[in-house]
């Protein structure tokens, strides 16, 4: 497997070997199911399909249910797909814990959900320094001032940075250090942060080799 799903659970700090504090943010990496096993033959591709976090049973839906008893394993709220070239190893209903994947050392890209922070200004949402504080004016501080360009071309262009909807987007972080497992727990320590809130689910996937 190059891959688990996960939920962020927080952040901490620790000391590395020369005792120097280092920031991580502290993941719940598995149990993961295998849900499925696609192939190129039926499926037109090769994927490992993986399930986790347990879903309550009178929350999931009939198509659902039938899914995930054809693998053998209990409902989950996250399911996700993982190409793998060869899958010899992996058989439905196979369970995957964190040890089995991931190593001290490794480097790993971690894909999540950025912070809804609702309906913001330029200043925030695209960093506009404001206008000027003295000169005349008073309610321009974090305006972004003018849009258009004089009488040509007397529009607005396609893109124009402006005020609205923050986050709540996908974000994927590559280059995160892993810097302890503490495999009793299913969890993953990664150096630096990670996109979303605490309890967001994440996908940790292994870099590829160069």
């Amino acid at each position: 497997m190059n891959g688990l799903l996960g939920k962020k659970i927080g952040m901490t700090s620790i000391f590395d070997d020369s005792g120097q504090v280092v920031p991580c943010t502290v993941i719940e990496v598995g149990p993961c199911y295998v849900t499925q096993i696609k192939t190129k033959e039926r499926d037109g591709y090769e994927a490992v399909q993986l399930g986790f976090d347990p879903m309550r049973e009178r929350l999931v839906r009939k198509p659902q249910k039938g899914h995930f008893a054809k693998a053998s394993v209990k409902p989950a709220k996250l399911v996700r797909e993982f190409r793998e070239p060869g899958m010899a190893e992996v058989q439905p209903g196979q369970e995957i814990k964190v040890e089995s994947v991931f190593t001290k050392g490794d480097v790993v890209s971690v894909i999540g959900t950025s912070k809804g922070r609702g309906f913001q200004g330029v200043v925030k949402r695209h960093h506009f320094g404001g206008g000027f504080r003295t000169h005349g004016q008073s309610d321009r501080e974090r305006a972004p001032g003018s849009i258009g360009s004089s009488s040509y071309p007397s529009r607005v262009f396609k893109g124009m940075r402006m005020a609205g909807r923050m986050g709540g987007e996908q974000v994927t972080v590559h280059n995160l250090k892993v810097v302890g497992i503490i495999a009793d727990s299913n969890l993953l320590l990664l150096k630096g942060s990670v996109p979303g809130a605490i309890n967001g689910y994440l996908e940790i996937r292994k870099r590829k080799a160069q």
